[in-house]
């Protein structure tokens, strides 16, 4: 392995390292359980790929392809699964933080109640026949 294989592959390493501690810090210091998902998430999925980034760097062959798959899915579904968590907990109501914006899912789910022949069909939902 050349020099400047090693060096970078040390550099996402370290930087790899460097998220994950800062998502787990802000896993330990953030309010709700919203913030502490997102910062799961998005720092968790993006130390890990750069830790898989610099394996792959390190690595040769079918290791470095394998390494850098196996980023490629992390990065195809740790959005999609955070997104099934938060919105599986705002459904067993357990309520978010919110700012000046308020909670733009439950004011939804309260029109889609309020008047249903006009509001969108929920997931699931049979429409028409």
């Amino acid at each position: 392995m050349s020099g400047l294989l090693a060096w970078l592959s040390a550099a996402l390493l370290l930087l790899g390292a460097s998220i994950g501690l800062i998502g787990a810090i802000g896993v330990l210091r953030l309010p709700d359980s919203y913030t502490r998902l997102h910062a799961a998430s998005k720092a968790g999925a993006l130390g890990a790929a750069l830790i898989l980034a610099g394996v792959a760097a390190a690595s040769e062959g079918g290791f470095a392809l394998a390494a850098l798959f196996a980023m490629l899915v992390l990065l195809a579904t740790a959005p999609l699964a955070a997104h099934a968590m938060a919105r599986a907990a705002h459904r067993s109501g357990i309520a978010p933080l919110t700012g000046a914006l308020g909670d733009a899912l439950a004011e939804a789910e309260a029109l889609a109640e309020a008047d249903p022949e006009t509001s969108p069909p929920k997931h699931g939902a049979r429409v028409g026949r």
